[in-house]
C-alpha cells in the first residue's frame, strides 16, 4: 500500500482566489470553498503574473490578442488604454517562474478563470481589428504552468463549482501527493505494482479500460526494465484516466466489485441492505458516501485487508465532505 499523503498538500493557486487585492482594479475574487474549507487542508503558494511582472494594482485591463492570421498568427498580451505590449515580459517571467514552481512539491493548481495571464481554457481572444473576440485562448503563464508541469492536477475555480468536478480535482491531487511520495522513495517494479493495485478501483471508476491497459503495461515488464521509463510510462496513464471524472456508472461497477469482497462474509440482512444501498445509489437517490461508508465499515469489521489498502475508499480527507452530495 502506498504511504499516506501528507495532512497538507502544497497547492499553487491565483492570488486573487485568496482574497489578495491585486485584481487590475484593486479588487479581489476570494472564494470561500478554496479559502475556507479546502484551505484547512492545504498549503496555498500564491502568485499573481501580472503583480510579479512588475505592474501595479489598480491598472489598466489587459487582453490576449491575435496578430495575424493562420500558422503565422502570433498572440500577444496587450493593454489596449495604452497600447502597451507585455508579451515578452510574461512569456520570459513565466518560465522562470515555472521553474521555481517546479522546485515547491506542487500537488496541484487552482487558476482564475478568464484571465488573459491564468486563464486554462475559454480566454477571450481577440483580433488585431478589435472585433468580436472568440474564446479559444489560454493564458500565458497557464499555458506555460501546463507545459512545464503536464502531470500536475491544474483546474480553474469556476468549474470547481461542479460538485463532480471538484471532487475529481482533488482525488488527483491527493493520488499526485501519493505518487509523489513513493517517488521520493524510489520506485521499484514491486512498487508500482503496490501503487497500482491500491489505485486500481480509483481508476476503474474513471475509465477500466484504462486502468486495466495500466495494468498490462506493469504486467508486461521484466525484472531489470529500466524502472525510470517504466514509471515515466505508467505516470503519464495515470494522468490521463485520472483527468476524466468517474460517472454515476463507474462508480456503480466499482462499488459493486467491492462487495464481491465482503458479500460472502455477510449475513442476509447485511448483504441485502449492501445491496440495495448501491441500487439506491445508482437510481440517485443516495449520495455517494453512503454506500462507501458501509463499504469500509465491513471491510473493517471482517477485517478484509484487501480493501483497506484501497484508496478509492478513501481519496481524500472525509472531512471536505467531497462525496456527499446526489
Amino acid at each position: 500500500m502506498p504511504s499516506s499523503p501528507p495532512s497538507r498538500v502544497r497547492l499553487g493557486i491565483s492570488a486573487c482566489l485568496l482574497g489578495q487585492e491585486v485584481r487590475y482594479n484593486g479588487g479581489h475574487k476570494r472564494d470561500p470553498f478554496l479559502t475556507d474549507t479546502l484551505g484547512n487542508w492545504v498549503e496555498w503558494v500564491a502568485v499573481c503574473p501580472e503583480v510579479e511582472i512588475g505592474l501595479g494594482t489598480p491598472r489598466p485591463s489587459m487582453r490576449l490578442v491575435r496578430l495575424g492570421r493562420g500558422e503565422e498568427a502570433e498572440v500577444r498580451l496587450v493593454t489596449p488604454e495604452t497600447g502597451a505590449d507585455h508579451t515578452a515580459a510574461m512569456t520570459t517571467w513565466a518560465a522562470r517562474r515555472v521553474d521555481e514552481l517546479a522546485a515547491l512539491d506542487l500537488d496541484g493548481y487552482v487558476l482564475k478563470k478568464d484571465s488573459p495571464s491564468c486563464g486554462m481554457e475559454r480566454v477571450k481572444l481577440y483580433p488585431e481589428d478589435g472585433g468580436a473576440p472568440t474564446k479559444d485562448a489560454r493564458g500565458l503563464f497557464a499555458a506555460a504552468l501546463l507545459a512545464r508541469l503536464p502531470h500536475l492536477p491544474v483546474e480553474e475555480e469556476g468549474r470547481l463549482n461542479d460538485p463532480p468536478l471538484r471532487e475529481n480535482f482533488i482525488a488527483r491531487v491527493y493520488a499526485h501527493a501519493r505518487w509523489r511520495q513513493n517517488e521520493a522513495a524510489g520506485w521499484t517494479r514491486a512498487a508500482l505494482m503496490r501503487f497500482h493495485e491500491a489505485h486500481k478501483f480509483l481508476l476503474m471508476a474513471r475509465n477500466q479500460a484504462g486502468m486495466r491497459r495500466l495494468g498490462r503495461l506493469l504486467g508486461a515488464s521484466a525484472k531489470g526494465e529500466d524502472t525510470a521509463a517504466l514509471a515515466a510510462a505508467y505516470r503519464s496513464g495515470l494522468t490521463e484516466v485520472m483527468r476524466r471524472p468517474p460517472t454515476r456508472r463507474g462508480h456503480t461497477n466499482v462499488l459493486q466489485h467491492l462487495a464481491g469482497f465482503v458479500s460472502d462474509l455477510l449475513d442476509t440482512d447485511d448483504r441485502k441492505e449492501l445491496t440495495e444501498t448501491i441500487e439506491r445509489y445508482r437510481l440517485g437517490l443516495l449520495p455517494l458516501i453512503v454506500p462507501v461508508t458501509l463499504l469500509r465499515h465491513h471491510a473493517r469489521k471482517l477485517g478484509v485487508a484487501y480493501l483497506h489498502g484501497q484508496t478509492y475508499l478513501e481519496p481524500h480527507p472525509h472531512e471536505l465532505m467531497l462525496m456527499n452530495h446526489v
